[in-house]
């Protein structure tokens, strides 16, 4: 499957849309997960909207108890949820839509990477001089 056609690759989708889908998937709520975790809801609905993000321990954890591989979780590739199959049912305007807000999504996580390194860049010629 092309990252084009895949609802949860990283070009497509985030660290904590891919941690909805696996619970969803899996038929967690986000109490039960947390519980199963031993964290609060809000950490896991911080960490389900990209607010924060869970320590490598927990992403271990969350891989295992959702049933989908680390990698997955974290890049959208290997084992995890199929993507979703009711969007045939969406009119084709509505998924072009969603299909553009997604690489625009993709598009502006890139662009707040290298404005992150370019911003890195600034202080290190700031304090150089």
């Amino acid at each position: 499957m092309t990252d084009e056609n895949n609802w949860y690759s990283d070009d497509a989708a985030t660290l904590g849309d891919r941690l909805v889908a696996a619970r969803s998937a899996s038929g967690l709520t986000q109490e039960a997960l947390a519980n199963k975790l031993g964290v609060k809801i809000v950490t896991l609905d911080a960490w389900e909207n990209d607010w924060k993000e869970p320590r490598a321990n927990r992403l271990q954890t969350l891989s295992g108890l959702l049933g989908v591989s680390l990698r997955w979780l974290l890049t959208g590739v290997g084992d995890g949820p199929d993507n979703p199959e009711d969007t045939a049912e969406i009119p084709t305007d509505v998924n072009d839509m969603l299909a553009e807000m997604r690489k625009l999504r993709a598009q502006i996580a890139r662009s707040s990477v290298k404005l992150g390194e370019l911003e890195k860049r600034l202080r290190k010629a700031l304090t150089i001089q």
